[in-house]
């Protein structure tokens, strides 16, 4: 059994607003073993939402609608639903009670275009929206080869369409006797072709399970996805891919599910009993905002100070300017100089320093590309890496802000 996922909305196909219903409802489906073939997203057209459902409705047996039940001129797919299916609009009474019903709990008189959320293909069947006044639709179809598939039509509204989802929709669903499970595991420090070789036939299409990569601001996610006939059986075949994921990518793997970088750092630095401070030039304090974010980093994270600029490195963390001046503020020995000044200033363990960069167009074929420096200074420790920037200067400071923490987290495992 496969199903598709149709959101209704010009709001959505502007980019006003984020379709987050799609993924919701995917992985409720993958719970009960549904796979699901299609994210469809369509304007207020009442002609494409027709053909989409058509199309939808032929090749799936269950095809999820959300949005597009409101009142207004623009909620269309009622509308749709009953020019797909070849059946006029009727009205069902108990539905227009609940729709007064709930005005009238409000103190507010109905408007008269909110009749139209009591109207419902025929032959369809009303779901029930105890939050709401937009009731969904359940609605079967017979398609071309003599099956039947079912259209659900749930409100737009994600806590009015996840109630009707769970308690009107999902015990209507078979599913298909098996169930599937999802793990991800996070990596850094590797890019995604160079990852993707050393995982090898972990990759390969078709496998079982399925490991999937990809990227957000340099950290690479793989995506294990596992189906059996029993969540244990799933769990089993995530286990066996993680522990091969492990062995193969070694200390790049810093953390699973939702875990960032600065999670696990912390997370060492807590078990080492260490303590961490920074100073900041070209990350503009981010290292200091993620690492505080993180539950529990009081206990080894003393503080951190921004230094944009050279009198701001000499006043806060005692660089020399002859040092400047002799190297330039994106150097090497300058870095290490911050981290240095940065440690003594706040009497930790360990100090992470990121020097400014040049802004640059990463679309200049002919332009020079830049780079910054991250510097780690601890007991018996200094270090300093490069970071050259390219590709879109929006994620330059995330980037960077994860080389420094990665360079600290190494130290911690390695040292």
């Amino acid at each position: 059994m496969q199903a598709e996922i149709i959101s209704i909305g010009t709001e959505l196909t502007t980019g006003a607003k984020l379709d987050t219903n799609s993924q919701w409802l995917s992985l409720e489906l993958a719970e009960i073993g549904i796979s699901v073939i299609a994210h469809t997203t369509i304007a207020d057209d009442l002609d494409e939402m027709v053909a989409t459902l058509r199309t939808a409705a032929e090749r799936s047996e269950i095809v999820l609608i959300t949005g597009g039940l409101g009142p207004t001129l623009d909620d269309l797919t009622r509308e749709a639903m009953a020019k797909f299916g070849n059946v006029p609009l009727v009205q069902h009474e108990p539905s227009l009670e609940h729709v007064k019903a709930m005005f009238a709990k409000r103190n507010r008189p109905m408007p008269e275009r909110n009749l139209i959320q009591a109207m419902f293909p025929e032959g369809s069947e009303p779901l029930p929206n105890p939050r709401g006044t937009a009731p969904g639709i359940w609605m079967p179809y017979q398609r071309q080869d003599g099956e039947i598939s079912h259209v659900a039509a749930m409100p737009g509204v994600p806590s009015e369409m996840k109630q009707m989802f769970r308690q009107q929709v999902l015990p209507r669903l078979d599913g298909s006797g098996q169930v599937i499970r999802r793990a991800r595991i996070n990596l850094f420090g590797v890019g995604e072709s160079q990852a993707e070789e050393i995982l090898g036939d972990l990759t390969a299409r078709g496998r079982d399970p399925d490991v999937g990569i990809t990227v957000h601001e340099a950290t690479i996610t793989l995506r294990i996805t596992a189906m059996a006939s029993s969540v244990d059986e799933c769990r089993a075949k995530i286990e066996k891919t993680r522990e091969t994921i492990l062995n193969r990518m070694g200390t790049l793997v810093f953390g699973v599910e939702d875990e960032e970088l600065e999670h696990a750092l912390v997370r060492l630095l807590r078990l080492r009993r260490a303590s961490l401070s920074t100073a900041e030039s070209g990350t503009g304090g981010l290292l200091a905002h993620r690492l505080t974010g993180v539950a529990g980093f009081e206990t080894c994270y003393m503080g951190g100070v921004v230094v944009p600029t050279n009198t701001a490195k000499r006043e806060l963390v005692s660089v020399d300017p002859m040092l400047i001046r002799q190297y330039g503020a994106i150097s090497q020995e300058v870095a290490l100089a911050i981290a240095k000044g940065c440690r003594q200033r706040f009497g930790t363990n360990f100090a992470l320093a990121v020097t400014e960069w040049p802004e640059f167009d990463p679309d200049d074929p002919l332009g020079q590309v830049p780079a910054s420096f991250v510097a780690l200074a601890g007991p018996n420790v200094a270090k300093v890496e490069k970071v050259q920037h390219f590709g879109d200067p929006a994620i330059a400071k995330s980037r960077t802000a994860k080389v420094a923490m990665n360079l600290l987290r190494l130290q911690l495992i390695e040292g």
